[in-house]
């Protein structure tokens, strides 16, 4: 019989394009992953009038251009995305779909379906750091906090100087935090923690119908993890160029 070492080394046998999508992800992931170190580390253009970008929100210091709760005092002086960063990345670090992307396509383990893992062992995530894969369900939380304060951003967005009105900023805000919400709802652990450890709905008829909802939502998980990504970082280039002075927001004010 062959052994786990033989598969290993055997050449796989597809014909097709089986490493377009490792390569696509490694290109859009790791683009992302650049993009937001830049911008974050950057601390200047994130606030446009009334628009502030989804990585600074919320503002937690007082030395920030537009603040949302400013707990920090002025002897904080690194940039203020430093502060909340650490909870979306990690809730998309740890996410399901994710997990298998990057272990796809950064890990090669394994980059396809009958394609040999590119490493000797597997251990899965019983060893450091993938231990760490198990903090998934907490960041939920934290995750689902900063939607509070996206959603109240979305709001601002929407006021010109005491005037209803809508931008293309307004809009693209409106847009990034639906996709945000929607990515979120369609967690495997939110799924879970409205009804997926109950042993039978008697009486629970609430409960069933928020885990009906979010298993429909689950099965587009995918979808809403892609767009929600790609248009996050869309919005905050677009405040950042409007700060900048490259573009000028097309708007409508009542």
């Amino acid at each position: 019989m062959a052994t786990i070492a033989d598969v290993r080394r055997r050449p796989h046998e597809r014909k097709d394009l089986w490493w377009l999508e490792p390569v696509l992800i490694v290109s859009v992931l790791g683009g992302f992953v650049i993009y937001s170190l830049i911008v974050s580390v950057q601390n200047a253009n994130y606030f446009s009038d009334p628009y502030l970008s989804p990585f600074y929100s919320p503002c937690l210091t007082t030395g920030c251009i537009h603040p949302t709760f400013p707990i920090i005092g002025s002897w904080y002086t690194l940039s203020p995305a430093f502060l909340i960063v650490g909870s979306p990345l990690a809730f998309r670090v740890t996410c399901y779909y994710y997990r298998r992307s990057y272990y796809r396509a950064f890990f090669w383990a394994p980059p396809a379906c009958a394609v040999p893992d590119a490493r000797t062992a597997y251990a899965g995530e019983t060893r450091f750091p993938f231990l760490i894969q198990n903090l998934h369900r907490y960041a939920l939380i934290f995750a689902t906090t900063l939607l509070a304060f996206l959603w109240w951003d979305t709001f601002l967005a929407f006021n010109f100087n005491g005037r209803l009105g809508v931008g293309l900023g307004s809009l693209l805000l409106l847009t990034n935090v639906v996709l945000l919400s929607g990515y979120s709802a369609s967690c495997h652990s939110l799924r879970y923690l409205v009804g997926g450890y109950l042993d039978s709905f008697h009486r629970a008829s609430l409960r069933y119908r928020l885990w009906s909802w979010a298993n429909w939502l689950n099965a587009r998980h995918a979808r809403w993890a892609w767009a929600s990504l790609v248009v996050v970082g869309l919005t905050d280039l677009y405040i950042r160029l409007l700060s900048m002075g490259v573009l000028t927001d097309p708007r409508i004010v009542f």
